[in-house]
């Protein structure tokens, strides 16, 4: 398999054999660490610790990073299909391979979580229902008015809001290629053009987030659809036109620039320690920095830089890591109540977040490998 039929297999894809590919699968690595870590924070208390409870919340900063690596990864094949002038990529063959790589892995997760709990007292918790469960089979439990209270949010499942904006933008993304492609450019490599289209595009995050905060018209739970964070998969897909037109970049300066621009973010100018803050300047702003940061992330992999962030990225611990970082996202929320309650004996929100990290990361890992070698796609 050539690297570049690989990379077309998309953001969740595990690929190696290839320096810049094998980075970008250690980078996820690093975005599934980021998540873990932001929820042992949270699970121990820390969020309210003032500017260091900032820190842990906004290492959520892991999820647009998963997002950028979409972006980028599934609208290259349509990209190179424009740079290239050849014909542009099936779309069953893109949505079966979209179904095949996420879906096995997410339903066994799932069962399993409404099997545990079936047996665990988790307290008061709407979501381990029979509807809670058809709702996060089918990704649909964010689509409804006060999401975090409703019968579909279950306790062990709670970060997959976010797969539900993956599977969201996974089924409009040949839509929005085809007004790009089509449409916009007119089935011919107008990269200008292009670059001006998707910054439109991503405008739709921010006008998003003015509405919901406006407006009343839309559910609570509209604050986590995919239009609030289409910005984020833009930044990929923005990046996926600077690498066909030979666009390269410093490293050192672009993950400096991602650095300073976390520790911005880290502020209370981003709003308070939650997904969705509840000020609409705020949640601008995140919206803002958070694509700058994930995108500046992602861009050395993406646009061809070896230096030594390529390297790290790309090195053995890194990529095999980041080969089930799919699978880790998905299992560690109930290995970490586990964790909690029965290895470290805690009660919720009491504890120390690096301690508990460390414990749930330990546990998650096997059980994670195993997820992956019996789920993952076969070539």
């Amino acid at each position: 398999m050539t690297a570049s039929s690989q990379v077309d297999q998309g953001g969740l894809e595990a690929v190696a054999g290839v320096d810049r590919v094998a980075s970008l699968t250690g980078v996820r690595a690093v975005a599934a660490l980021l998540v873990l870590g932001t929820h042992a924070a949270y699970t121990t208390g820390k969020y309210t610790h003032g500017f260091v409870g900032l820190v842990y919340s906004r290492m959520e900063i892991g999820v647009p990073i998963f997002f950028v690596l979409s972006g980028y990864l599934l609208f290259g094949p349509w990209a190179r299909a424009a740079a290239g002038g050849t014909t542009a990529p099936s779309v069953r063959r893109y949505a079966w391979h979209r179904v095949r790589r996420i879906m096995p892995a997410y339903v066994v997760t799932v069962l399993a979580a409404y099997l545990i709990y079936h047996f665990r007292n988790g307290g008061p918790n709407p979501g381990h229902t029979w509807i809670g469960l058809l709702r996060n089979l089918t990704l649909t439990q964010i689509y409804t008015d006060n999401y975090m209270f409703n019968g579909y949010l279950h306790q062990g499942l709670t970060q997959m809001w976010s797969l539900a904006v993956e599977v969201a933008f996974y089924v409009a993304l040949p839509i929005l290629a085809w007004i790009l492609m089509v449409v916009l450019c007119r089935r011919q490599w107008r990269p200008g053009l292009l670059l001006t289209g998707l910054g439109v595009l991503a405008l739709a995050s921010p006008a998003w987030m003015v509405l919901v905060h406006t407006t009343d018209f839309l559910p609570s739970g509209s604050r986590l659809w995919l239009p609030g964070y289409l910005a984020w998969f833009v930044g990929g897909m923005l990046l996926t036109v600077l690498q066909a037109m030979g666009v390269r970049v410093y490293g050192f300066i672009v993950i400096s620039l991602a650095l300073v621009s976390f520790l911005i973010v880290c502020t209370p100018i981003a709003g308070e320690p939650t997904t969705s803050p509840t000020g609409m300047t705020e949640a601008l702003v995140k919206t803002g920095f958070y694509a700058a940061i994930a995108t500046l992330v992602v861009a050395p992999l993406a646009l061809g830089n070896r230096g030594w962030y390529a390297q790290l990225m790309g090195s053995r611990p890194m990529v095999w890591l980041g080969e089930i970082s799919y699978e880790i996202f998905l299992v560690h929320l109930v290995i970490m109540e586990i964790a909690m309650v029965e290895v470290l004996r805690w009660k919720v929100y009491t504890g120390w977040a690096p301690a508990l990290f460390i414990v749930t990361l330990v546990l998650t890992i096997p059980v994670a490998w195993l997820l992956h070698r019996f789920t993952r796609v076969r070539s």
